[in-house]
């Protein structure tokens, strides 16, 4: 069976697409836009729920990843390359469940979903005031990574520290990091052709200004 992206963009013209790069500020804005204006938020992976009960390693192969690798050696040594393609193989596998839970969740109400969804996709199943796309330098993403401390980059770092050769393998995970934040990908978010807002500082608290800008390009004061 197939449906039709015609048919996908009428059901989900209640959802707003946040897309983009690492640490460009994603999941804060969905939060406060979802606060501020009363939409309904679904952060990063939202749909790992759903997706755990029913993906299998036939037909999803890298979203089964983490069921059919040898172990967490093996996921930190993977070449920026092997890392690279199962990013973009992942987020492709995931958008056919992102799809589906959208239509539930959002029938009756207003969704702000930071998502992974391919661009090609995007411009298929959204309008433009739909998605809006955030990037920051790859700089950002690599020497940041380790420095939010959630429960999984807490962990890749002990696996990291029980390799043979830490240092050697803690530089490759770092340049699987860069791969998948390369300036490649990066002009690929920045020429999409959607609404685009750049962070080039981290440490300036830009919050506000990035929030109306977001507001008004998804038309959430009209």
């Amino acid at each position: 069976m197939k449906i039709e992206n015609n048919i996908i963009k009428y059901y989900l013209k209640n959802v707003m697409f946040i897309t983009g790069t690492s640490y460009a500020g994603k999941s804060t804005m969905v939060s406060l836009l979802a606060e501020k204006y009363g939409l309904v938020p679904c952060g990063e992976n939202y749909h790992s729920t759903v997706a755990d009960e029913v993906i299998v390693p036939e037909r999803q192969p890298n979203l089964c990843y983490f069921r059919t690798m040898k172990d967490w050696q093996e996921f930190i040594n993977r070449t920026p390359e092997e890392y690279d393609n199962w990013i973009l193989g992942g987020a492709r596998e995931a958008a056919e469940l992102e799809v589906a839970e959208l239509i539930r969740i959002s029938q009756n109400q207003k969704v702000i979903v930071d998502t992974n969804i391919p661009l090609d996709i995007l411009h298929e199943i959204a309008d433009y005031h739909q998605v809006a796309v955030m990037l920051s330098p790859q700089v950002m993403s690599v020497e940041k990574f380790f420095d939010r401390h959630d429960p999984d980059k807490i962990f890749i770092r002990q696996q990291i520290l029980q390799a043979n050769n830490p240092e050697i393998t803690m530089k490759n995970y770092k340049a699987c990091i860069a791969r998948v934040n390369s300036k490649e990908h990066y002009d690929e978010y920045s020429n999409s052709g959607f609404f685009t807002l750049v962070r080039s500082d981290a440490e300036k608290d830009t919050k506000a200004e990035t929030l109306g800008a977001l507001a008004k390009h998804f038309r959430l004061n009209e």
